[in-house]
């Protein structure tokens, strides 16, 4: 029996046009660079120049440029980072956007959000809306899990073919169909970058709270809409550093043209601007003593403030008892305590109280109610008594003083002389005079019984 050669069910010429043929297929790839692999043409479009080509297509046919042999430690992101070096440093850093989505998804590789060979035209980048941490980059989207008919958001409904940009006209699009008239005001009021102020946790949506910041919306604020405050805020810096005082807001509105500073709250509550409580302390005119129990519409009448008097005789002209004898200046004898406590000092006037005179009641010398031009002489109150005699005039303080109402005459004596002669001198005048000043008697002192004694008497 003859002896086969078959390996298998190969015949030797088999296996011999096998290895030829892979041989040459081998060879073809390698003069070829690989295409004869390649799925489609590389991404032409242009960027910044890394590892000498602005684009992928300039790569030509040097496959091993970016692909691996299966028999290689490396893998073909490591050739990826060959080139994209700032990249391969961002997927070290977890808060990176590269590094915390192969931290999310430790299997993810360069090429499932990076195809390549889908045509000179095709976008480099391509999403999957699941794997990118979407507020890494500042917009979270936590508030756009589907679309208004109920889809499942794709990366070109905001981005219409290109993750790099944004279609600022998206928000507007959705929007509007959602609730086209509120859409229009709000544009109208804060501007058409939405983004400017949201960033997808809805921080400034529906569920929006105030209580969140220091400014607490209650009492007549709660009902205030937002642009009444935040007037042609566009940005989140425009709504954060609105001044919280009253003024910023009320202040053209303000009916007290400034006489009370800015301070609103002093007075006004956030339930209401009526009613008020003024603190009249913080005025020229302070309420003391009774006023404070006083109306305002008492003193301002019509509810006028600016140009109120202050003066006491504007508001109690009306009751003055005095008939203005006394002028306007209440305040000189009248406390606001209590009317009837009155302290007027004579001394500011033309007649000033000194000795026996501070003891006097008012009413000895104003018993008519008079105060305004009565006489300051001595005898408009002390008539001449009838032992003078008529013999001084009216002029009492030659004799008399405000302390002692004893004369302390010091003139010529008609019988004594100057001196008031020997032993007389301290005598006073009644000694001698005791009827009137026209009559006199020495019985007094002398007795002209006693042996020595001189007595006498007689008109001067």
């Amino acid at each position: 029996m003859r002896k086969s050669n078959r390996l298998g069910c190969l015949t030797g010429s088999g296996i011999f046009a096998i290895l030829i043929t892979t041989f040459v297929i081998a060879g073809y790839a390698y003069t070829s660079g690989g295409l004869m692999f390649t799925p489609g043409p590389l991404s032409a479009k242009s960027g910044e120049t890394l590892g000498g080509v602005t684009s992928h297509a300039e790569i030509g046919r040097n496959c091993k440029a970016c692909h691996t042999a299966p028999w290689e430690s490396a893998k073909m992101a490591d050739r990826c980072a060959v080139c994209h070096a700032e990249i391969a440093t961002e997927m070290q850093n977890v808060a990176s956007i590269h590094g915390k989505m192969l931290h999310d998804n430790p299997g993810l590789s360069c090429r499932h959000c990076h195809p390549e060979h889908r045509g000179a035209n095709a976008n480099l980048t391509v999403m999957d809306y699941g794997l990118f941490p979407h507020e890494a980059v500042g917009y979270s989207l936590n508030g756009h899990q589907t679309t208004t008919d109920n889809k499942p958001f794709v990366c070109d409904d905001c981005h219409h073919g290109d993750i790099s940009t944004f279609a600022s006209d998206s928000c507007q699009t959705c929007h509007s169909q959602i609730d086209l008239a509120f859409t229009q005001a709000h544009l109208l009021a804060f501007g058409t970058d939405c983004l400017a102020c949201h960033d997808g946790v809805d921080r400034y949506g529906d569920d929006f709270n105030h209580k969140r910041f220091a400014f607490q919306l209650t009492g007549k604020h709660a009902n205030v809409i937002c642009t009444q405050c935040h007037l042609d805020a566009r940005t989140i810096t425009d709504l954060q550093s609105l001044s919280q005082d009253c003024a910023a807001c009320h202040q053209k509105d303000e009916p007290h043209e400034g006489r009370f500073g800015s301070d609103c709250a002093a007075c006004h509550s956030i339930d209401g601007w009526k009613p008020a409580k003024f603190d009249h302390n913080l005025s020229a005119f302070k309420l003391e003593g009774n006023h404070t129990d006083v109306k305002c519409e008492q003193c301002h009448i019509n509810n006028v403030y600016k140009g109120t008097p202050t003066n006491c005789f504007s508001c109690h002209q009306q009751n003055d008892q005095h008939g203005g004898k006394f002028g306007t200046d209440c305040a000189a004898c009248h406390q606001p305590t209590n009317w009837d406590a009155v302290t007027f000092d004579h001394n500011k006037s033309n007649f000033p109280l000194t000795g026996l005179h501070t003891l006097v009641a008012c009413e000895k010398c104003h018993s008519s109610g008079q105060f305004k031009g009565l006489s300051t002489a001595c005898a408009s109150c002390h008539a001449d008594p009838a032992f003078h005699a008529a013999m001084f005039g009216f002029d009492c303080a030659q004799c008399h003083t405000t302390l002692n109402w004893f004369a302390q005459y010091n003139g010529p004596h008609p019988t004594f002389g100057e001196h008031g002669g020997i032993n007389h001198e301290g005598a006073s005048c009644r000694d001698c005079h005791t009827q009137t000043l026209r009559t006199a008697t020495c019985t007094k002192c002398h007795d002209s019984n006693k042996p020595g004694g001189e007595g006498g008497g007689g008109n001067d």
